[in-house]
């Protein structure tokens, strides 16, 4: 290429990288031609662009050009760099804010929030300001949208922002009061926002904050729980409420309690609207007062007439309703209910439009549910006209209703309903029912209430009656004749064993466990301890346990277990209870096929929580003697994993609970000592387990002996499995001294030889065949023990009595023998 063509082609490159801020085409462009002045002249001009930082840059084009793909690769900058230099911050944050004619407001909202987010100096200016002109830039930042208006609590609740505290406090009463202002403006266009601020203000107060609310600015608060408000308004609303509450204490319940009923007296629909919607709203914020403003002699009574008019606005009953729905959180409430409101929620289930027939019908599965605490026989009695199991073809029906809203009440109501045994049974018969629950889990699992209340039916659809201990029964039995009511014990026949056994056969056939591992993700944690219940359950009956596995319960409940880190009594019972249900599958499959050996997670991974059955008893989470069974279960599952091939799994299972295992050794319940001593057998097997029996320690010694003992106890299979455990150890020398140590170590042996049980005689044979072929002194006295104890005696008997149809016994009988000789 010619000297002028190398110089028009670098002059077009210069060009190039000036228009686009090339990097590339400049490094060519002076390559070709480093002399050319329009080369230069563009080097210079890109290189005093390139010392202004990228994120000025974009915030200038966002800004000053109206460049929202500018704007959003700004938003991406300060989401992915981290903390951004202070002083380019404060530039940005000047910039950005400071313009109102900015047409993607939501980017520049957005950018704001990131730039305080990401930037102590941010917060530091902004501080400042807020000290400075705290109105002016209060509004500035709350008028730029809902993520710059919790950047304002944000920094009045930073300490490091602020040079000094008393600044801040000042600025956050400022603030405070500013958010409140906003929220009494008329037009409430922005009570949410306002709402988030004063709610996120009293969560921090430590006393100061709360006072400035009066009883007008807290009806304003209150007039925001009107259930026709957006959720978001409602839930800032109840959050600034419930806080208000525990804060002011009598002063904020007082306020309450005047409210609700001043509104009902005005006896206008906006007023009743509210009325009911702040009564249905603080019942769960403050149930007792709640309940007794409801139960006010004449409270009940006076709604129907106000309900009942043929005009009465839709809005009215809907806030009704939801008003009785919260108020069914209380069992006095629930019968005042029934006594006064039944007939009209027949009437609203009959009569109703949108969602307020399933509302109704939810209403009166609460009230008219027999078994609800505190409800006495001629109660019961009175309400079986009204059987709670006919309003389940209507809740049904509303499953299918594309209404979210339905949704949720044919859930509610199927949770209450299923309490009742003709009902769960019904719903566990019902094919389609279940497929529909398992559809709808998989559909909701971003919507938690309706998880939590699809969970809740299943969980009562498998439930299995507690085992109760005979103490127990007797208690239940003086509380019966207390009660004058013989009957209060009985339990329906389809809550036996049997049929709850079947519901579960129903519930896995459904492929249950299929949805849980597919919403196992999302899961809150009351969802969680629900499904863990419900996995319990269905492990229940071994036959179900291979499905079970085959969905991914196992994978799922391993899953469980670690993800519950919580510390409270609730969470430590969820925990035990999916350890307990790993537990029941893996005595029941293969574990290596659930868990390979070196596939992830590992089979070693599953042991920690199944020893926590052993090692954090029951009795330290719950009330009442401590249960067994998990602990036995346990040791089943534990025996099946130290089968496997490698020695691994035996290590881990020594090292981390061979104390407890040494305790359960000798526990005074047959089937977990059993339990315990089959482990043990197979435990032996490997290396760990040798060295904790035979390494010829103190504490080994008393293993052995625990071991020899039981190789003596009446139960045969605890027998058998010590005998087995014996046959190992014994080869090796430091364990046979420690069962010649012992008085009737040798003696215990040859009663081995002598069992009826075949393979108890087998394992003896091998023990005593092991102490024969012991070298040394240690072998010399233990064939003097042996024939001292009639051994050979006992040998020949069981050679004769074996003869033929065991040869392979009578020949190692043989053995034994010639090495006595």
């Amino acid at each position: 290429m010619s000297h002028i063509e190398n110089e028009n082609r670098a002059v077009a490159l210069a060009a190039e990288a000036v228009e686009h801020n090339g990097s590339r085409a400049l490094r060519e462009a002076v390559s070709l031609a480093p002399e050319n002045p329009e080369v230069k002249a563009a080097f210079l001009k890109v290189q005093s662009e390139d010392s202004i930082h990228t994120l000025q840059k974009l915030s200038g084009k966002f800004v000053l050009e109206q460049d929202e793909r500018a704007g959003q690769e700004a938003l991406n900058y300060l989401d992915r760099s981290g903390e951004v230099p202070g002083h380019i911050a404060q530039e940005c944050l000047e910039l950005v804010v400071k313009q109102s004619n900015v047409q993607s407001k939501d980017l520049q909202d957005k950018i704001v929030a990131g730039l305080v987010r990401e930037s102590m100096a941010a917060k530091s200016a902004l501080a400042k300001r807020l000290l400075e002109a705290p109105t002016t830039a209060f509004l500035q930042l709350f008028d730029t949208g809902d993520k710059s208006a919790n950047s304002i609590a944000e920094i009045v609740l930073t300490p490091s922002a602020w040079s000094k505290d008393s600044d801040r406090e000042k600025c956050e009463e400022d603030v405070f009061k500013l958010f409140l202002a906003k929220l009494l403006e008329v037009g409430h266009d922005y009570d949410g926002r306002a709402l988030k601020g004063i709610a996120r203000l009293l969560a921090t107060d430590t006393g100061r904050l709360h006072t400035i609310i009066d009883e007008d600015i807290f009806d304003a608060i209150l007039c925001s729980l009107d259930y026709r408000q957006p959720n978001e308004v409602r839930s800032q609303a109840t959050l600034a409420t419930a806080k208000y509450l525990e804060l002011s204490k009598a002063n904020g319940q007082t306020y309450v309690c005047r409210f609700i009923p001043n509104r009902i007296t005005k006896g206008l629909s906006e007023d009743l609207v509210l009325a009911f919607s702040v009564a249905a709203a603080v019942f769960p914020i403050m149930p007792n007062q709640a309940a007794a403003l409801f139960l006010t002699e004449g409270f009940v009574p006076s709604l129907l007439p106000l309900l009942e008019k043929k005009n009465r606005s839709d809005k009215v009953e809907q806030a009704a309703l939801n008003m009785l729905s919260a108020a069914c959180i209380d069992n006095a409430c629930r019968k005042a209910i029934k006594k006064h409101c039944v007939q009209w929620l027949k009437n609203v289930m009959k009569n109703g439009k949108n969602d307020r027939p399933g509302l109704a019908a939810v209403i009166l599965a609460k009230v008219l549910d027999p078994t609800m605490p505190g409800e006495d026989t001629v109660v019961k009695d009175q309400v079986k006209d009204n059987a709670v199991d006919d309003l389940v073809p209507m809740f049904k029906q509303l499953l299918l209703d594309p209404k979210e809203a339905n949704k949720q009440s044919s859930i509610e109501g199927l949770a209450y309903a299923s309490i009742q045994p003709p009902v769960k049974e019904a719903l566990a018969k019902d094919r389609l029912f279940l497929a529909r629950i398992m559809d709808l889990l998989e559909a909701s699992k971003l919507k938690p209430t309706i998880v939590f209340g699809a969970l809740t039916v299943l969980d009562h659809l498998t439930r299995y009656l507690p085992v109760l201990s005979e103490e127990q029964q007797k208690m239940n039995q003086l509380k019966a004749y207390a009660n004058a009511s013989k009957s209060a014990d009985k339990r329906d026949p389809l809550d036996e064993d049997a049929a709850v056994t079947q519901r579960c056969t129903e519930v896995v056939d459904a492929n249950a466990v299929s949805a849980f591992v597919a919403i196992a993700s999302h899961l809150s944690a009351a969802s969680t301890a629900i499904v863990v219940k419900i996995m319990l359950s269905l492990t229940r009956t071994p036959s179900l346990r291979g499905k079970i596995a085959r969905q991914g319960g196992a994978r799922f409940l391993l899953q469980r277990y670690t993800a519950i880190v919580g510390t409270s009594d609730t969470d430590r019972q969820a925990r035990y209870t999916a350890a307990h249900a790993l537990a029941r599958i893996l005595i029941s499959t293969d574990p290596t096929l659930l868990f390979p050996v070196a596939g992830s997670p590992p089979l070693i991974s599953t042991i920690r929580p199944i020893l926590s059955l052993i090692v954090e008893p029951q009795s330290d989470i719950s009330e009442g003697p401590r249960d067994l069974l998990p602990t036995f279960e346990a040791l089943l599952a534990l025996t099946n994993i130290a089968s496997t091939s490698t020695g691994e799994a035996s290590e881990v299972i020594i090292r981390l609970a061979l104390a407890e295992i040494e305790d359960l050794l000798l526990s005074k319940n047959t089937r977990v000592q059993r339990a315990a001593t089959e482990l043990v057998c197979n435990l032996t097997n490997y290396a760990a387990g040798m060295q904790a029996f035979a390494d010829g320690s103190p504490a080994a010694d008393r293993r052995l002996h625990i071991l020899l003992a039981l190789a003596d106890v009446e139960d045969s299979a605890t027998r058998k499995a010590a005998g087995g455990a014996l046959a190992t150890l014994t080869g090796f020398e430091s364990a046979v001294r420690g069962i010649l140590k012992r008085e009737r170590g040798v003696e215990i042996l040859l009663g081995l030889c002598g069992d009826e049980d075949e393979e108890i005689m087998h394992r003896g044979l091998f023990c005593v065949g092991n102490l024969v072929e012991t070298e040394g002194s240690t072998g010399a006295d233990a064939r003097k023990k042996i024939i001292d104890g009639r051994g050979v005696s006992v040998l020949k008997e069981l050679v004769e009595r074996m003869g033929e149809a065991r040869k392979d016994l009578a020949d190692l009988g043989r053995k034994v023998l010639a090495g006595l000789k």
